[in-house]
């Protein structure tokens, strides 16, 4: 933490200081190969930057308008699950919720009477017109987002319920949940070897929908205030998208960036 301080005073050049949205334009790129032959390119830029979720701490939320009761966040929408095995994960540790835990548990098992025990047929979840699944979006958010009335307060059940337990929230939640806003995106050549990018999300990411946001985290000065810059915040999540192997080589090369010291240089005209 003290050499990350040091950084930024020096003026660091891949370093964002705290409060500030890193410039879009000047961003850094570390590039990593694999056993199997792909590229990994990671934003150093973003990884180096003082970016984290303030859910509850400010969050106006990304609806049409601001949500001034900062308990929406990002889960207006609901979760899209990646796959079947995604959903049957989540509905494994949904069924370990309480009462206490869940606000909205007796609604969903009221919408599940008469129909069977699988994750489809469960009254949490949805398929939309497009064939995706989804968490049921209830009153104007996820039925699994505990709202203020709440007698164990705002927020996610299943976020909330992990952390009574002891155990890691992105294990309990839609792989979306724990995922956003880091994005690995993937991109596969001729010859079917694959570079990936990981990166933060930002708004043009999610096509026409992104211009509807009323406010998007990673382009907002207000989210880039932690103590500790996204690869050490976030190191569960990119272990999540990458494996431990390669997070230790970036973590490596990122710690090396943070030590270096930075010396100005001065070119003056000779005489």
């Amino acid at each position: 933490m003290a050499q990350l301080t040091d950084a930024v005073h020096r003026q660091h050049p891949d370093i964002t200081p705290p409060g500030q949205v890193p410039d879009a334009d000047n961003h850094r790129w570390i590039a990593i190969n694999d056993d199997d032959g792909d590229v990994w390119m990671f934003d150093v830029t973003y990884l180096l930057s003082r970016y984290h979720c303030i859910y509850g701490q400010g969050c106006p939320g990304i609806d049409v308008e601001p949500d001034h009761t900062e308990t929406l966040g990002c889960c207006v929408h609901g979760a899209y699950f990646v796959d079947a095995d995604d959903m049957k994960d989540t509905f494994r540790h949904v069924k370990r919720l309480t009462h206490d835990d869940w606000q909205f548990k007796g609604l969903a098992e009221e919408q599940n009477k008469g129909k069977g025990r699988k994750p489809s047929e469960y009254g949490a979840f949805t398929k939309l017109e497009t064939g995706e699944w989804t968490t049921r979006v209830h009153e104007g958010a996820c039925i699994f987002l505990n709202r203020s009335d709440h007698p164990g307060g705002a927020g996610c059940a299943l976020h909330s319920a992990a952390l009574r337990s002891d155990e890691r929230p992105m294990d309990w939640k839609p792989d979306v949940c724990w995922q956003v806003p880091i994005r690995m995106d993937v991109h596969t050549d001729d010859n079917s070897r694959d570079t990936v990018f990981i990166k933060a999300w930002e708004r043009h990411d999610w096509g026409g929908g992104g211009d509807d946001f009323h406010w998007w985290c990673s382009e907002e000065p207000e989210a880039f205030t932690a103590a500790e810059p996204v690869y050490v915040t976030a190191k569960d999540e990119l272990i999540g998208f990458v494996g431990e192997d390669l997070y230790a080589a970036l973590a490596e090369q990122l710690d090396a960036i943070v030590a270096q010291t930075v010396t100005p240089v001065t070119i003056g005209r000779s005489e």
